[in-house]
């Protein structure tokens, strides 16, 4: 079961940090310069349609994941253990994502227009980093980087 979980949740992360970069490096530049929302809106649209099922992918296999590592879900806050470390880096990391995606869906992508496609661009470049740090987090509970 293990490795099924893992294997899931790295398939997902690739999807979701690999649509991301793509978004930042390839498709956020152009959108930029030609001031195209439109082109924006084109990708989205289309990516929402793997990334989302794999950012859900990724949050149902990270939990039970974490509960394999910490059954009891009390330790997941006991910072004197250092598994808790990545597992609260991990939901840290989660909260952001929520927030940055709250935030697009409901303020930012309803008035979107090439007068403010750089608002846009400060909520795309941060959770591509933070999907970057997911997979750098993920690989920390193999290597012991957070502890």
């Amino acid at each position: 079961m293990y490795g099924t979980l893992l294997l899931l949740h790295i398939l997902a992360a690739t999807i979701w940090t690999g649509g991301h970069i793509v978004l930042s490096v390839v498709i956020l530049p152009k959108v930029l310069r030609d001031k195209s929302p439109e082109k924006l809106l084109s990708f989205e649209s289309v990516y929402e349609k793997i990334g989302m099922p794999a950012l859900i992918v990724q949050v149902i296999t990270g939990i039970m994941l974490a509960y394999r590592l910490l059954p009891d879900i009390s330790q997941w806050i006991d910072i004197s253990n250092p598994i808790t470390h990545g597992i609260l880096a991990k939901l840290t990391l989660l909260t952001l994502t929520f927030c940055f995606a709250l935030d697009a869906r409901f303020r930012v992508i309803p008035v979107l227009s090439k007068n403010n496609l750089t608002v846009m661009a400060w909520h795309i470049i941060p959770v591509t980093l933070i999907s970057i740090l997911f997979v750098v987090v993920g690989v920390s509970f193999r290597t012991g980087w957070l502890y």
